[in-house]
């Protein structure tokens, strides 16, 4: 049976900093369980501890303070120093916990701290690349995309010399469209001992936790890598490989694990292919625009998709990489936008800070974070949500997409409400959002069939009851009129 899930994104370097004390820096282990608690009592089921792997210290000074990047820091952090900067959580050395967290007994402890809450543990896999220092350089350098002089000559951003490289030039790692990351080194899928390394390593992570989140899955994709690395691959004599390496690695670890999930961040709408490679679930960065765009068309074509690609959706409205929903939408519209990702098919997607209402976006650099007053009333509203959404019919119920109807003639505000159902035995839950902002009204044919005469629906965000007539409803519809961004969850 499919279950439709939640996971909860902890910045994990920078969050961990607040149980700190004055004889001891927090490590894992320190981290109070209550917390833990919460959020399982919230209903959250996967936890990703973002960032928990070692990063090289001697890149920062060297990669980590370009003009664009302090600009951002500064933006975020007012009283910004360097010694605020930390480094890249996905510019690492290895698969190995970095040190200000603990040790990987404390990691392995907290996995079953979390799993007696019921909880799992998700970690960060970073598929394309390591540090640009990372001790493989030296160890494994055969796995690592290198260069010729005439290309390292040319091209001084993309390439470089490390010092523990022997005197050899190696790729900086990229995607198609932006420079090169100049703190990582270019990993090369085309050659097979890369790919035996790199499944070696997912073996290696399989003993801390219960699934990965890829980052940027896709850059490691056959086409994908060919398309930003072939003038190399050619002149290396590197063929493009029969087998995609998702297919062989995931195929390998859930062999061995077969409940170990798989999440990838993923664009360009390689989403799908990604699930067919065997990806549990996918990035929804589509309707995270949309959402951010407000066109209420484009939303409701976006839940016309299959079934099997919607199950296997990730869905949010902010994240580390993403502006705070906040900022992005403003309160209200954040609201409206976080009932219909709760309350759509797929993995449910939050990231701390979200629940108190934090406008800020940490870059992923700094180690510290500025001091932001919680917003009560949004602790409040997630609050009902989550505990409406927790409810069995949103995680193992029957999902289905309604049709709105006008009220009246030339009343074109229908259109601005988004509505579905869910259905769990004789349970019945109706879900309205006005994505507009503006006043809009809608009928809603609901089959009632078997129903009394009259029907109390509650809305269990406001605890407001209406008292209608089945017949009417099932016949004309049932009339709905929601302020700008104003949602109702009905059970009936």
């Amino acid at each position: 049976m499919k279950c439709y899930q939640s996971i909860y994104e902890i910045n994990t370097r920078v969050w961990i900093r607040q149980f700190d004390t004055d004889n001891k820096k927090a490590t894992l282990q320190d981290i109070p369980l209550e917390i833990w608690d919460g959020l399982a009592e919230k209903g959250i089921n996967y936890i990703w501890l973002m960032g928990v792997w070692k990063n090289c210290p001697s890149t920062i000074q060297k990669y980590c303070f370009e003009e664009n990047l302090v600009w951002e820091y500064k933006k975020a952090l007012k009283d910004f120093d360097d010694e605020d900067v930390i480094g890249s959580p996905y510019s690492i050395c290895g698969y190995e916990i970095n040190p200000a967290l603990g040790t990987a007994e404390e990691l392995k402890w907290l996995r079953l701290e979390l799993k007696k809450r019921g909880l799992k543990l998700i970690l960060d896999f970073v598929p394309n690349h390591f540090s640009a220092d990372t001790d493989f350089i030296e160890t494994h350098p055969e796995i690592f995309l290198q260069t010729d002089e005439e290309n390292y000559a040319a091209d001084k951003h993309t390439y470089y010399k490390p010092e523990n490289g022997n005197g050899k030039a190696f790729a900086h790692a990229r995607d198609p469209f932006f420079p090169a990351w100049q703190d990582t080194i270019q990993l090369n899928y085309f050659s097979e001992k890369t790919r035996e390394f790199m499944i070696s390593q997912l073996v290696k992570i399989t003993n801390y936790c219960d699934g990965v989140r890829c980052d940027m899955a896709m850059l490691v994709l056959n086409n994908i890598f060919r398309n930003t690395w072939g003038g190399i691959l050619n002149k290396l004599g590197f063929e493009k490989p029969e087998d995609e390496f998702w297919k062989l690695a995931i195929s390998i670890i859930k062999d061995v694990e077969p409940s170990f999930l798989f999440i990838a961040e993923a664009y360009w709408d390689l989403e799908w292919e990604l699930q067919q490679l065997g990806f549990d679930y996918t990035y929804d960065k589509k309707l995270t625009d949309r959402l951010k765009a407000g066109y209420v068309m484009e939303i409701r074509d976006h839940l016309l998709a299959k079934d099997d690609f919607q199950n296997r959706s990730l869905r949010f409205i902010e994240n580390h990489d993403e502006e705070r929903a906040v900022a992005a939408l403003g309160k209200e519209r954040s609201k409206a936008a976080a009932v219909i990702i709760s309350t759509l098919r797929g993995m449910r997607f939050y990231h701390d800070g979200q629940f108190e209402g934090k406008k800020i976006q940490l870059p992923v650099q700094l180690g510290r974070s500025p001091h932001e007053k919680t917003q009560e009333d949004m602790v409040q509203f997630y609050n009902r949500l989550l505990e409406i959404t927790k409810s069995s019919i949103f995680k193992v119920g029957t999902w289905s997409l309604l049709k709105t109807y006008p009220v009246a003639q030339n009343d074109e505000s229908y259109k601005n409400i988004l509505a579905w159902e869910w259905k769990l035995k004789d349970e019945r839950r109706l879900v309205t959002v006005n994505y507009e902002d503006c006043s809009s009204r809608c009928r809603i044919i609901l089959d009632l069939r078997g129903y009394p005469e009259r029907i109390t629906l509650k809305d269990l965000l406001t605890g407001a009851e209406y008292v209608r007539s089945s017949d009417e409803v099932y016949l004309s519809g049932l009339f709905i009129e929601l302020k700008n961004y104003q949602s109702h969850i009905f059970a009936y």
